[in-house]
């Protein structure tokens, strides 16, 4: 049911990058991948990874998880939650739902999320739209797991859902609260800066539904705002949140989430880069992106990596990719990060030779082996799709290692099979700062001024004048 196209891996380097970089970059360009009688290699530098189906038929996989119980649970837009055999492939229905337009365009069943405390409180979390296409209602329920079947949903939240632009990925936070990505909804944005709107956000959410007390704003969900829509997060060393979000037709996002902080959209698209997104961004705290794509490439779900099963992936982000409307540049972007993760120092481009869309990205914590959904050749999807693992066959996995199993720790250990309870984030821990981070146990610099930004007057440059500002020069203009 599939024709794979073979052909060279496609690379793209960013500007301004090391050389270390820049030379690993030409040596991956060279490399093609090899055909196999039933199974494909790809060369990862000195890795080999081995690509074989985990199962085909599927329509339209929309989140790909690992799960606690060790297997793959895959929602698809059409309205169906699947629980996956990574190893035989074998593949049972647990939940269907009917959904906005049946799944056939942007609406459907879109994220999913397990408890933290899966052997006392086997529960899943599942984003889904319902009702008309324009007018419908986006659910944030939560369905028991009796051992076979998702049931005794309990809708958490409700919100409007649109034709296009719903979000919505969802991450479970190291302080057991979930973190809920939301589309403005093809509303161009109004939303997106209206806090009383709980469109075009990234929502923070306690597991029974109600609000965290040390949200930014009492009361209220809202924990970052300004996006137009994002469809994936991660958490990465150290406890920082990274998101994914569409552009309109220039500059994609990769962007690094802090609570009560304004991402600019509609004001802002990708970097604060011209007079009046400058302008703008001073006045409005705006936190740019890390990573920009243009023209949009239609990036999508995303997870750290940091298993030795792949050395060359470590402390890199995996990010689907579907090739926006051009569709001419699906992959799998694997993007290298700076060693506070703050910044993205390279990226190399996978799997472009297959011609999918590439909808999310999982990760096995024993093999290290890679899963891809794949979502067809066009937009906005089309079935059915298959799921494939890319595994180092000469890794063997350790077994029975205590340890920090959470991948975004500072003390991570991807060797671990039993969690010891001392993952350490690091962060503010001061209730009172700006930069709070609730799960911190670990204290770094709080801050409780808003820092001032280079162009202090918003004209555009960063001139002597701005200098004379900050240094309070004409008074005390900024802290």
């Amino acid at each position: 049911m599939f024709s794979y196209l073979k052909g060279p891996i496609v690379l793209k380097m960013k500007m301004f990058r090391c050389l270390s970089c820049a030379l690993a970059a030409l040596f991956a360009l060279a490399l093609t991948p090899t055909p196999g009688k039933a199974q494909e290699t790809f060369q990862v530098g000195n890795t080999t990874l081995t690509a074989s189906n985990v199962t085909s038929g599927i329509q339209l996989p929309w989140e790909l998880l690992w799960g606690p119980d060790d297997f793959l649970w895959v929602t698809t837009r059409p309205g169906t939650v699947y629980r996956i055999n990574p190893e035989t492939g074998a593949t049972n229905t647990v939940l269907t739902k009917s959904v906005t337009n049946n799944g056939s365009s942007e609406p459907g069943m879109l994220g999913m999320a397990m408890h933290p405390d899966w052997e006392t409180t086997p529960k899943v979390f599942i984003v889904y739209t319902t009702g008309p296409t324009w007018n419908g209602t986006e659910r944030l329920s939560v369905f028991d797991w009796n051992g076979a079947s998702l049931v005794n949903e309990q809708i958490l939240l409700p919100l409007p859902a649109a034709g296009i632009h719903n979000g919505s990925r969802l991450l479970v936070l190291p302080d057991s609260t979930l973190l809920m990505t939301t589309g403005d909804a093809g509303d161009g944005g109004a939303s997106s800066q209206n806090l009383n709107s709980l469109n075009g956000k990234v929502l923070r959410i306690n597991l029974d539904g109600s609000v965290p007390a040390d949200n930014p704003t009492p009361g209220s969900y809202v924990y970052s705002y300004g996006h137009r829509n994002p469809q994936g997060l991660a958490l990465g060393q150290g406890g920082i949140i990274y998101s994914s979000e569409h552009g309109q037709s220039n500059d994609d996002e990769v962007n690094v989430i802090e609570p009560g902080r304004n991402y600019g959209w509609p004001n802002v698209e990708g970097m604060c880069n011209t007079s009046s997104e400058s302008s703008y961004c001073a006045a409005n705290n705006v936190r740019e992106p890390i990573d920009s794509f243009s023209p949009c490439a239609a990036v999508n779900g995303m997870t750290w990596y940091n298993h030795p099963a792949i050395p060359e992936w470590q402390n890199c982000l995996l990010l689907s990719v579907m090739g926006g409307f051009a569709l001419n540049d699906k992959r799998l972007s694997v993007l290298s990060l700076s060693e506070d993760g703050l910044s993205v120092t390279n990226e190399t481009q996978w799997f472009a030779s297959y011609g999918q869309r590439i909808r999310d990205v999982a990760v096995n914590p024993y093999t290290g082996s890679v899963y891809l959904a794949f979502n067809g050749p066009s937009y906005p999807g089309s079935g059915p799709n298959v799921i494939k693992e890319f595994r180092n066959l000469d890794y063997v996995p350790v077994t029975s290692v205590a340890g920090c199993r959470y991948p975004g720790a500072l003390n991570y250990d991807p060797n671990a099979t039993e969690d010891d309870n001392t993952c350490q984030f690091a962060g503010c821990t001061d209730p009172t700062a700006l930069n709070y981070v609730p799960w911190a146990n670990v204290t770094t610099q709080c801050l409780y001024t808003v820092p001032c930004p280079e162009d202090v007057d918003g004209d555009g440059a960063t001139t002597v004048a701005d200098m004379l500002l900050v240094l309070g020069a004409f008074g005390d203009f900024c802290n």
